[in-house]
């Protein structure tokens, strides 16, 4: 187990020994989880993903190009009017 010290700053800054950053992999910027502990506290790295938001366009788009029966397309075309969508200003193949 590896011991070292350090140091809190101002407004609570934690400077982690450099020999722990890189065996963590923690850089500049990264996401920790700190955890409280009977213990103390626990930091591990967080684990994050991109997310990507849907314009009502995209959404309309996927719903449209998914449909693989008439009867897809159908209900396809109405969810898209009900997102406020003309289906007709949205490039994709009818089945």
């Amino acid at each position: 187990m590896e011991i070292e010290t350090a140091k809190i700053g101002k407004r609570g800054a934690l400077v982690i020994p450099a020999n722990l950053r890189r065996k963590y992999g923690f850089e500049e910027g990264s996401i920790v989880v700190a955890e409280a502990r009977e213990e103390g506290v626990l930091l591990r790295p967080a684990v994050t993903l991109p997310l990507e938001r849907y314009t009502p366009e995209r959404k309309a788009e996927f719903l449209l190009n998914n449909a693989v029966t008439p009867e897809d397309y159908a209900w396809a075309l109405e969810e898209v009017k009900k997102i406020g969508i003309d289906p007709q200003t949205i490039l994709h193949k009818k089945p």
